[in-house]
């Protein structure tokens, strides 16, 4: 099963620096029942999509939580047995938690198959969506759009050599 861990640019940092992404228990996201019944498909590879943008969704959160961290959206795609995530049965339908997984342990990061970042030029838009993020939780249709505009940016695709240089 592959699962995309959301973080931000120092965690990844710290990642490569432990070799891990962790320490567990993580929150990451993948094609959970749930996230199939909400996205109406069967294709594989628009359902790890889909999960992937939740994931880039979480890391916006984490990102809007720190005002020191770089305003680059982050996410780590990592192959783990099928098992060693889990997803909780009562919010399965939930929207805040669509293809929301569980993982108990940490994650060799030796493991990823990619990692996912933010282009440059995404980040004014990234910067922008963070700070209306809470206002957009709360029905501000303005914000939300401001949220949809970072979301309007695709993430760049990093083979895991390539870390050093992104956090260089």
């Amino acid at each position: 099963m592959r699962v995309y861990v959301p973080l931000t640019l120092s965690g990844l940092a710290a990642a490569h620096a432990d070799g891990e992404v962790g320490p567990g228990p993580l929150t990451a996201y993948a094609v959970t029942p749930g996230l199939r019944e909400w996205y109406v498909s069967d294709d594989i590879e628009e359902l790890e999509y889909a999960a992937l943008n939740r994931a880039a969704a979480a890391s916006l959160r984490l990102i809007a939580g720190n005002p020191d961290e770089a305003r680059r959206r982050i996410v780590v795609a990592v192959d783990v047995p099928d098992g060693a995530a889990t997803a909780d049965p009562d919010h399965g339908l939930s929207a805040a938690s669509l293809g929301e997984v569980r993982l108990a342990t940490a994650l060799p990061l030796a493991k990823a198959a990619a990692v996912h970042v933010d282009a440059d030029e995404a980040e004014k838009d990234v910067a922008a969506a963070a700070a209306a993020l809470g206002a957009a939780d709360l029905g501000d249709d303005d914000a939300q759009f401001t949220v949809d505009g970072a979301e309007d940016h695709e993430l760049l695709w990093f083979g895991v050599q390539e870390i050093p240089q992104l956090i260089g």
